[in-house]
């Protein structure tokens, strides 16, 4: 799920969608940062690097990609300091691979962030339920939301880069609802497993994340 930069920057509609995404990036990143705290370090380390990892398996899909993306797991773990996770995996996505590119750093981050940032409000409390099955549909419901809510903004930036990609805006939006299910699916199976051998990681306060 990455947009490259060559198919933004061909018009000026595309070129304003890569400059909304990087100055919403700067100020993510900052809020992120401002969030954490030395113990919180290690904590945003590994999320980002499985989020590395696991984003690395993925399929094309004409001008974007399709993958599990876990932004919603990130999004449960991390609050806020969800975006300075998500643009370091990105980056180095980007720098190693050549995923997106670095002019659609901003907006790759941005798409992926907000959506993570947003279960984290709607499902944290539920996914540190006592109940497990409460647990798994939480986890479920926030991968399979964050999944389709970045799947909206990427469609949302390709929409705005012209009329010639209104058609692909509608695939890649269409194609990851099937997606999202197996996102919720392994989502809420990792809630459940993380509140039995570590459930700290999921304890994060919530004012830790304003």
């Amino acid at each position: 799920m990455h947009l490259h930069e060559a198919v933004l920057s061909g018009s000026p509609e595309g070129i304003a969608v890569l400059c909304v995404g990087a100055i919403g990036t700067v100020a993510g990143t900052a809020l992120g940062l401002r969030s954490m705290d030395h113990e919180h370090v290690p904590r945003v380390a590994m999320v980002s690097a499985v989020f590395f990892v696991v984003s690395l398996i993925h399929v094309p899909l004409g001008v974007t990609s399709v993958h599990l993306v876990l932004n919603g797991l990130v999004g449960l773990l991390l609050g806020w300091a969800a975006i300075p996770a998500l643009l370091i995996a990105l980056l180095l996505q980007a720098v190693l691979c050549g995923h997106g590119g670095l002019l659609a750093l901003g907006v790759n981050t941005l798409a992926m962030g907000l959506p993570a940032i947003a279960v984290h409000y709607g499902f944290h409390r539920a996914a540190n339920s006592d109940n497990p099955t409460l647990a798994f549909l939480a986890g479920g419901a926030a991968g399979a939301a964050a999944m389709l809510g970045s799947a909206f903004l990427m469609a949302a930036a390709l929409w705005s880069a012209g009329e010639a990609f209104e058609l692909a805006a509608k695939a890649v939006f269409g194609f990851h609802l099937a997606v999202a299910v197996v996102e919720g699916a392994v989502t809420g199976t990792v809630v459940v497993f993380l509140r039995q051998v570590r459930p700290e990681l999921l304890r994060l306060a919530l004012h830790e994340a304003m």
